[in-house]
């Protein structure tokens, strides 16, 4: 008897672990995730400076994206508004004529919406424009 006794007596390990700290943890975690994230999405994008380039070309067209929407096709001082639609079309009609790496300049203020831009620089891409490239201030 004695045996039995000192058996039921005896403390049991502990075989689980508790949960419930670790998923209150977790859970305040994920709160402060929640609410500090959007906060860290940027809403504009400075436009970066940089040097001149050692060649410039000497025909190009310039892309002017102004901060309504508005876009402004310009060639040799012939400066026309241009349908977002019709933007791929007018720059290749002009690219018939000149030659192969002549570029097309988009130019942007720094306030408008940074997908207007991108669309511009798609339409161009989607019609063939060999070369698209940037605006960007010169100096610091």
């Amino acid at each position: 008897m004695p045996a039995t006794a000192s058996r039921g007596s005896r403390r049991r390990s502990m075989n689980e672990i508790n949960m419930v700290p670790f998923i209150d943890v977790m859970l305040v975690l994920l709160i402060i995730f929640m609410v500090t994230a959007p906060m860290l999405t940027p809403s504009s994008v400075n436009v970066p400076s940089v040097g001149k380039g050692a060649k410039v070309p000497r025909t190009r067209a310039d892309v002017f994206v102004d901060r309504d929407g508005g876009i402004r096709f310009k060639t040799d001082g012939n400066e026309r508004p241009v349908a977002l639609q019709n933007l791929g079309s007018t720059a290749r009609e002009w690219l018939k004529d000149q030659p192969e790496d002549t570029p097309v300049l988009i130019s942007a203020d720094k306030a408008v919406p940074y997908d207007a831009v991108m669309q511009a620089m798609a339409a161009l891409q989607r019609a063939g424009v060999a070369r698209v490239a940037l605006a960007v201030k010169s100096g610091g």
